[in-house]
């Protein structure tokens, strides 16, 4: 089974890891683009934390999925999917002509993701509040069965309003599952507006603290600096949860920090403009 990477060390290797996220931010859109799709803001927010996660973190061999032993993602922003499936296809969990086929009628790639879909997919998310619940019930079973793997859940902050994500950040502490870890993809917009505008967010690093959690913050977009904070020790029996300060649309000036986009999908033209603005 493939190990966790190590940390960079060679400028080369964030260069090549940058590169790949700019590659998968043009498969969204351009999944968006085809299959005329909403939620590319939130997609575009998280491509850099699955770079990090699934090119130096995860304890995952793309060749044996189903192993008993491999770490876990629960992507609990599941309408997001698309960062995720195309992250998977470079990864090589299933070739990448298959995302041509993204929410077409009958495809295993539909615009919310369910168990199997495609090798990779842990669970059905979409329905927004449960991932952190379902995350911590894998690392419980980890515990029970004596394995070794970790669990990881990627949350949407407007998704953290939901009172279920309170009550298991109130359990997986007194349960001491230090094999759980959850990623706030903090990108401050969710459908309707401002997430700080909408409910009471902040002090949203010390709110994780007070709950029990080893709680660090990072730049969402610094593929080092989460790999770092991702891999730096921490008490065993403590869960961490990372605050990822994200922008919302990044990667593309025009659709960057602007809730316009959260319904919106690009037209060719524009889809062209933002190829060139990746670099590719």
């Amino acid at each position: 089974m493939a190990r966790t990477r190590a940390p960079f060390a060679e400028k080369s290797a964030v260069e090549d890891l940058n590169r790949v996220a700019r590659e998968i931010r043009y498969k969204v859109l351009s999944l968006s683009h085809h299959a005329q799709t909403a939620h590319l803001g939130g997609a575009l927010s998280s491509v850099d934390l699955l770079v990090a996660l699934y090119w130096n973190c995860l304890r995952i061999d793309p060749k044996n999925p189903a192993d008993p032993n491999r770490d876990r993602l629960i992507f609990s922003k599941g309408h997001c999917v698309s960062a995720l499936y195309a992250a998977l296809a470079w990864r090589g969990f299933f070739p990448v002509e298959e995302l041509l086929h993204f929410n077409e009628e009958g495809s295993h790639l539909p615009e919310q993701p369910s168990p199997g879909c495609v090798p990779g997919i842990e669970w059905a998310t979409g329905s927004l509040g449960h991932g952190l619940g379902v995350g911590l019930g894998m690392a419980l079973a980890a515990r029970i069965q004596q394995r070794t793997y970790k669990v990881c859940v990627l949350l949407g902050d407007g998704e953290c309003q939901e009172g279920s994500i309170w009550e298991a950040a109130m359990l997986a502490p007194r349960l001491s599952l230090g094999n759980l870890t959850a990623i706030v993809d903090f990108n401050k917009l969710q459908a309707t507006g401002r997430s700080d505008e909408i409910m009471a967010m902040s002090p949203f690093k010390a709110k994780w603290q007070s709950f029990g959690w080893t709680t660090r913050e990072v730049d969402g977009h610094d593929i080092a600096a989460i790999t770092e904070a991702l891999q730096k020790t921490r008490p065993a029996d403590t869960p961490l949860a990372i605050i990822a300060n994200t922008v919302k649309g990044k990667g593309v000036s025009f659709i960057e920090d602007d809730n316009n986009w959260h319904y919106r999908s690009p037209t060719a033209d524009e889809l062209e403009k933002a190829r060139k603005e990746l670099g590719l």
